[in-house]
């Protein structure tokens, strides 16, 4: 099932330019990242919106690169990219629209869906975030024994929390003093017990987050949350009404009212979203509330800007001159004609310390896939692995494989030219030395050091091996003046366009995730039996009931 104006399903290794690119592959086989970084390669560093995209340090030369530009059009990404900023049900296999750039649509534009103006219902959803928000900020929204509100628990999931997550911690330098959010994802009790263990019921909110109001781990943390909430006020002498308790203290982003309204929250408090948002691409949605109440309304806005500006970059710069474009293109070269599995996320911002967390979901949710959009099953790689630490620490940990394993793996190097702590003059020398670590990686990396430079520096002859920096390994870096909310903005939009590219080259569906579903219903007959005390489903293979009848038998009743 196809969309009208998509283009049709091909298979990407039957192009010329992929027959072009392998060709030129093979005749750059003994051509170092040094040598190239000595000649004449145009469009490899570009920025947007004040980000400096810098790809000089990829293992590619200016003929691969064109060839690359070639295969983009010849698979039909420009005229999928254009589809999906019209509306068109890109989404093939789940029949929806990809609009999560409707989320960051300036008020009075306009962008009709299947007869519909989307434009006006993201912001009247806007405008009351931002009334709660403020609310929140300024003490006027009070808990139910009138006390205002210090804390604020996310309880999400997925796209549900590793964004909002992500972008409190990235952005701590903005979050109003007094306000603190905390993010619950994991069923695991330990989770909501230990964060809910220290905060004052009477001065929290809870979000609890699931566009359905059904995600199995989800609720179950609401439920443990409505419990700690009730108990806690009614051990403070402040029993009061349950209806009232709750109404107070919880909050919902979700599109399931009667479920909402069944919890106790009141469907007035209730933040909807739509089906063309998927998870990984909603936290500049109603998903960041959370964002919104720390940062507040005029700075969210700011990084919905950031979004919207890298938005129209991707819309209409020409491919040989749009930065995620040139990302998703180099993300297969390095892919399918390098062989090269997998990237590191290396951000030199300790405030990035979730976003390499938050690109695991976007590329492997995304791209993780062994089909066409038509089903036909493909013959090349597909989606990477995506990690990371924030430097300077993973230095003095994963970066000995990075430099000198027998695996070549990409990186991606985040670095913010000024510092975001208050009082960033004091602490200029000491920003210095951690941007002069993140530079001096990327050229280690992609440039290394060979054996005569080794012996020319005095080291004895024994240790020359064991002294080798091999290099080669292909390096973008990211620079931006300073994290804020709208380059942050900027940065995740790139990346979301970027996965777009490379799911469109591959010509799979980047925007369902069809494998994540199969563990969740295992999950949930696995649960019956233990409530049952059974491990003979023959439903399950033998390992599983093995390890379900360990499981009971450890199990404490």
């Amino acid at each position: 099932m196809s969309a009208p104006g998509m283009p049709v399903v091909v298979d990407p290794t039957q192009l010329p330019a992929w027959e072009q690119l392998s060709a030129i592959r093979d005749g750059l086989a003994d051509t170092t990242i040094g040598e190239l970084l000595e000649t004449e390669r145009p469009g490899l560093r570009s920025a947007v919106a004040g980000i400096s995209f810098d790809f000089t340090r990829q293992r590619i030369d200016g003929r691969a690169l064109g060839h690359l530009v070639e295969l983009a059009h010849e698979a039909g990404v420009v005229a999928l990219r254009d589809a999906m900023f019209a509306g068109a049900h890109i989404n093939n296999t789940e029949d929806r629209a990809v609009l999560h750039t409707a989320l960051r649509l300036p008020f009075g534009e306009s962008l009709v869906v299947d007869g519909h103006d989307v434009v006006p219902d993201v912001h009247q959803v806007l405008d009351r975030m931002a009334v709660v928000a403020e609310q929140i900020r300024s003490g006027e929204w009070a808990g139910s024994t009138g006390e205002t509100i210090t804390d604020v628990v996310n309880i999400g999931i997925g796209g549900s929390d590793l964004g909002p997550a992500m972008a409190y911690r990235a952005l701590a330098g903005f979050v109003q003093p007094g306000l603190t959010c905390h993010f619950v994802s994991n069923v695991d009790p330990a989770d909501i017990h230990r964060t809910l263990a220290q905060l004052d019921p009477a001065r929290t909110l809870v979000i609890v987050a699931s566009k359905t109001f059904t995600t199995a781990e989800t609720m179950a943390n609401a439920q443990a949350a409505r419990e700690w909430l009730l108990t806690g006020l009614s051990d403070q002498g402040h029993e009061g009404q349950a209806s009232d308790n709750i109404r107070r203290h919880f909050v919902a982003v979700s599109t399931n009212e009667s479920a909402v309204a069944e919890f106790g929250i009141d469907p007035e408090n209730m933040f909807g979203f739509w089906d063309w948002v998927g998870g990984r691409y909603s936290m500049d949605s109603a998903i960041g509330l959370s964002t919104m109440i720390a940062i507040g309304p005029i700075q969210f806005r700011a990084m919905l800007d950031g979004f919207h500006a890298m938005d129209e970059h991707f819309r209409s710069t020409p491919i040989d001159a749009n930065v995620p474009f040139l990302m998703g293109l180099l993300a297969v070269w390095n892919r399918d004609f390098l062989g090269i599995p997998t990237t590191a996320v290396l951000p030199y911002s300790q405030d990035l310390a979730r976003f390499p967390a938050y690109l695991q979901q976007l590329t492997m949710e995304s791209n993780g896939k062994r089909v066409r959009r038509d089903g036909t099953k493909v013959t090349y790689p597909t989606g990477g692995v995506y990690w990371g630490e924030p430097g300077t620490g993973g230095q003095h940990s994963f970066y000995q494989l990075l430099h000198q394993g027998t695996d070549d793996i990409a990186s991606d190097i985040i670095v913010c030219a000024n510092p975001t702590v208050a009082g960033a003059e004091s602490v200029r020398g000491q920003h210095d030395v951690l941007v002069a670590n993140a530079l001096a990686q990327a050229s280690v990396l992609s440039v290394g050091l060979d054996a005569r430079a080794v012996r020319d520096s005095g080291v004895a002859e024994d240790l020359v091996p064991h002294k080798v920096m091999p290099g080669n390994r292909p390096v973008s870096l990211v620079m931006m003046p300073e994290l804020t909310p709208f380059t942050l903005g900027v940065l995740i939009a790139a990346y979301e366009h970027s996965v777009f590219v490379q799911g469109a080259i591959w010509q799979i569906n980047s925007f369902d995730q069809w494998g994540v579903e199969l563990g969740k219903k295992v999950a949930a007959t696995i649960e019956s039996d233990i409530r049952a005390g059974q491990d003979q489903d023959p439903n399950l293979d033998p390992a599983t009931r093995g390890s379900l009848r360990e499981y009971l038998g450890m199990r404490r009743a």
